[in-house]
């Protein structure tokens, strides 16, 4: 699989929590900012040479993609399509604040190419809403969404619990009420205390305190359990779909496919001239601008990836799905695999299976899913 991810860097206010490559700015030239992209797009797409592997999955993410036209998105869609081959059911998705959503904005994404819109929601009270900076409020989000379902054939709705204060059965019952909506993909997210934010201050002060161990393991478990039964079973650690409608681009990531990344900040894994490299573009947005304008691109780094980094990454993203890790694939891929003695410990301990040669952490694993990977992949 081979995808592009564009980033745009820029938010109308910046959330406590969140440590992504997001800024705010008094005015944005965003003629100057779509020319820049395009540029760099073309820079990858080059580096690529003659060969391009087929897109089959475009995400504008950032930052609020949302603040764009769809004028911009447009034009940056028919860049990506005149320089890469493309698959006919190419899965285009744009992510969406409801703070930035109205129903000529939308028409305009849809028109321009996009399929999919991933709406950033958060939370289902004032409050709670209040506390994490969003922008919107309940209604609004709930505004913004029936506009979305009506303009998007595909629809992802994000939410973040393990809240201060935030009880199991509080979280149940919101995450009921996120199910009627309809949206045939969830993106739940546990918050997280990240260094550098403004929350990180407060939790260092005791003016926040997140769920402990025993608490946030209880919501992950009731997440599982109300998404199951809802038919949105988790693919993924922190993302939920009907079977069928998972994020194809987000698969692309996990599975170890090839993705490009443009804009500041953006990562990407690409093939160039028989090796996978790993690209990283200057994060702040002035300075990869300066250099797009110099060099044709804002790359800070582009490193090849040692056959054994790739294969760690590879094992890493592979097992946060529920599908897991396919080990003859992965040996024939790589020429390794993860100690069979150790595969055994950890099925015996009752946090893997082992299934026909294919690797799925249990439900217990899946808690403490970062030591099964530690213990596979040393």
């Amino acid at each position: 699989m081979s995808g592009l991810y564009v980033h745009w860097p820029f938010c109308a206010a910046k959330c406590p929590y969140c440590d992504f490559n997001s800024h705010v700015r008094s005015e944005v030239d965003e003629k100057g900012w779509l020319e820049a992209i395009l540029r760099e797009l073309s820079h990858v797409a080059v580096l690529q040479g003659a060969q391009r592997p087929v897109l089959e999955t475009v995400f504008f993410g950032g930052g609020t993609p949302s603040l764009m036209s769809g004028t911009s998105v447009g034009r940056i869609l028919n860049a990506a399509t005149k320089l890469w081959p493309c698959a006919d059911n190419l899965e285009i998705t744009l992510e969406a604040n409801p703070a930035s959503a109205d129903a000529a904005r939308f028409a305009d994404y849809a028109a321009a190419g996009v399929n999919r819109l991933s709406l950033g929601v958060q939370a289902l009270n004032d409050a709670d809403l209040k506390f994490l900076g969003r922008l919107h409020n309940l209604a609004e989000a709930k505004a913004a969404l029936g506009m979305a379902m009506k303009n998007f054939g595909r629809v992802s709705l994000d939410l973040i619990y393990a809240r201060p204060g935030q009880s199991v059965e509080a979280w149940r019952s919101e995450l009921t009420e996120a199910l009627t909506f309809g949206t045939e993909h969830l993106s739940l997210y546990q918050l997280t205390i990240e260094p550098q934010t403004p929350f990180a201050a407060l939790h260092r002060q005791g003016a926040i305190r997140v769920p402990d161990d025993d608490l946030a393991a209880a919501l992950f478990e009731a997440t599982q359990e109300v998404t199951e039964a809802a038919g949105l079973p988790a693919y993924e650690v922190s993302n939920h779909a009907r079977p069928g409608c998972e994020a194809r681009h987000n698969l692309v990531y996990w599975r170890y496919g090839d993705y490009a990344g443009v804009g500041p900040g953006a990562h990407g894994r690409l093939r160039i001239g028989g090796r996978r490299m790993a690209t990283v573009c200057e994060k702040l947005p002035e300075r990869w601008r300066e250099k797009v304008l110099r060099d044709g691109h804002g790359f800070s780094e582009m490193n090849e990836i040692a056959p054994a980094d790739a294969a760690r990454e590879h094992l890493l993203m592979n097992m946060r799905l529920r599908e897991g890790l396919d080990l003859n694939a992965y040996r024939a891929r790589w020429g390794r695999a993860p100690d069979p003695t150790r595969i055994a410990e950890l099925v015996a301990q009752g946090l893997l299976k082992n299934e026909s040669g294919r690797l799925c952490a249990t439900p217990r694993g899946m808690l403490v899913l970062n030591s099964v990977i530690a213990e596979l992949a040393d």
